[in-house]
């Protein structure tokens, strides 16, 4: 560990006053990425509206460019934490995506400001010009790219503010509250998002709506920067990806190494380390710490000769800890698909439904329904955290929390009932408009689906952030908080095969620009299947995978 962070941690151990810092610090620095989704998530809600109506895009073309976007706005994470748990650190990867981001939203303000003038009353706008598209696509590169510094360092740097030192691990319980209460920062910006921002771009326009957003993010990047003295900084440790891929490397070359002789195989390991033998599960990768002459393949000091040949057990180990959880994290997929993925869809649902409320002459822009879906979120975490958990925990007389895997679990199947809400909603609601005279169904028979939604959001999330942060080893943390964003790239990528494939097969009459003359209902019976596959999927996961090293014994596996 370097010296740096060995005096942090002796510091915020001897003197309380450093402990208030790091909370102090923690706090700023969840602040400002609050600001950053907020102002990022008050663009997504209208923006295929944006494309549809001011650019002249189709509707399958513009979900397919902001199913791109998402999955390319939740990949770059995991390169650059990648990048950040072995080269930069932290904070500067953070800064510079947060500095990448504000760019990108200046251009999608510019875009605005010289969008092509339009006369409503004929119908007839003015060409886009390349200067335009150039500024639209350089707000999806650069806010993609940008996210990619933000989302894959800023919960693992914020867990930094509240430890005590670089090798240390946060306590379970710890780490499960700061989840929470970071999540909720999350949602509250998620709300106001899809509120106030949603609301502005409706009655004001988009140049004053974008511009809202843009001051959001100006105001996330100043208050970064402006706290970065008060920042725990560990440095990185080196070598983290060229370790992984020293493991494949060493296994393929070692295959003729024979496990079964035990008797003349040694395992390499550095001394003072975790691990003296490797484990049994993925055995194939265990020929990449095996020796059979370690006079040859050691030098003098104990260090493997060529790492590319021989590898420690602890390298071995944490290529396992990757490999292992992937099955799990792939569960998630198909739940970002059924909670997130249809968002797009669900604006255009909402536009062709009843949304007026109870106060005279308003209606709830179709955008602003994603609200719903937070404030469960959010009310949901609460009640859980704050009435469940300590009554349960009274009740028992010792301390209780649910497992991971059981969260997870219950999030996963709660998203099948969520998403066949939404297809029976649209089933009654499309035979309403074309049956009974146009008459338009409310608005809020979403809610079941927001709810529900929320729900399950709240569930598996937190769960799968806390799963991967407690399973894979200290020095993939960044790596480990931002695989649960992956699962909305790779939905992002799959809802995008699924819809240009459902296109093709149905030839255009499922998913079309006027939704009463379409089935959107069928294509939701479809995620709902999918939804169900994956159940099955996660429990024979999740016996394969075992027991978890974030269950204590007060939780219920």
């Amino acid at each position: 560990m370097d010296q740096e962070a060995l005096l942090v941690g002796k510091a915020t151990d001897q003197h309380p006053e450093k402990r208030t810092v790091s909370t102090i610090s923690c706090i700023l620095g969840i602040v400002s990425q609050a600001l950053e989704k907020l102002a990022y998530y008050g663009l997504v809600p209208n923006m295929i509206l944006y494309l549809t109506v001011e650019y002249g895009m189709g509707t399958t073309e513009a979900a397919n460019i902001l199913f791109l976007w998402s999955a390319a706005t939740n990949f770059f994470p995991l390169i650059c934490a990648f990048i950040a748990d072995s080269y930069t650190g932290r904070f500067p990867l953070i800064g510079f995506g947060s500095s990448t981001s504000l760019l990108g939203m200046l251009s999608l303000w510019l875009a605005a400001m010289i969008q092509p003038k339009c006369d409503k009353s004929i119908d007839v706008c003015q060409p886009i010009t390349p200067f335009q598209l150039f500024l639209l696509y350089s707000f999806f590169t650069l806010t993609s790219i940008g996210a990619g510094g933000v989302r894959s360092s800023c919960l693992a740097f914020a867990a930094d503010q509240v430890q005590l030192n670089n090798t240390t691990r946060i306590s379970t319980s710890a780490l499960e509250t700061l989840f929470n209460w970071y999540y909720f920062s999350v949602m509250l910006a998620y709300f106001l998002s899809e509120s106030l921002l949603v609301f502005v771009q409706t009655k004001y326009g988009w140049q004053i709506g974008f511009g809202v957003s843009l001051a959001s993010m100006a105001l996330s990047v100043a208050l970064f920067f402006a706290a970065s003295p008060f920042y725990v900084k560990f440095k990185c440790e080196h070598g983290l990806v060229s370790g992984l891929f020293q493991v494949l490397v060493a296994a393929f070359r070692n295959q003729h190494v024979d496990l079964s002789e035990e008797y003349i195989i040694s395992y390499h390991h550095e001394t003072g380390s975790s691990f003296s033998i490797p484990s049994q599960k993925l055995r194939y990768l265990n020929k990449a710490c095996a020796t059979s002459n370690p006079r040859q393949d050691l030098t003098l000091t104990g260090n493997s000769q060529n790492p590319w040949k021989l590898c420690t057990v602890q390298q071995v180990e944490d290529f396992k800890s990757l490999v292992n959880v992937l099955p799990i994290w792939s569960t998630g997929i198909i739940l970002s698909l059924v909670t997130a993925c249809q968002a797009s869809f669900i604006v255009l649902q909402a536009k062709a439904m009843d949304r007026r409320t109870f106060i005279k002459g308003f209606e709830i822009p179709p955008g602003c329904y994603g609200v719903f879906m937070i404030i469960s979120f959010v009310l949901f975490l609460v009640i859980y955290d704050l009435v469940v958990i300590p009554s349960v925990s009274w009740a028992l007389r010792k301390p209780f929390r649910l497992g991971v895997m059981v969260r997870m679990g219950a999030g996963i199947a709660i998203s099948v009932l969520c998403i066949s809400t939404l297809a029976i909603v649209e089933y009654v609601r499309r035979k309403r408009a074309r049956e009974e005279g146009g008459t338009m169904l409310s608005a809020m028979w979403l809610l079941p689906y927001m709810l529900l939604g929320g729900i399950s959001e709240a569930l598996i999330s937190i769960a799968q952030n806390e799963f991967f942060y407690s399973e894979l080893p200290k020095s993939m943390s960044s790596v480990a908080t931002t695989l649960s964003g992956l699962n909305m790239a790779a939905a992002s990528l799959v809802s995008s095969w699924i819809v240009t494939a459902v296109d093709t097969a149905t030839c255009r009459t499922w998913i079309i620009e006027d939704i009463n003359e379409g089935h959107l209902d069928y294509y939701y019976w479809l995620m709902t299947a999918f939804s169900l596959l994956n159940v099955v999927y996660f429990v024979w996961c999740s016996k394969a995978y075992g027991k978890c090293k974030s269950d204590t014994d007060n939780s219920i596996n």
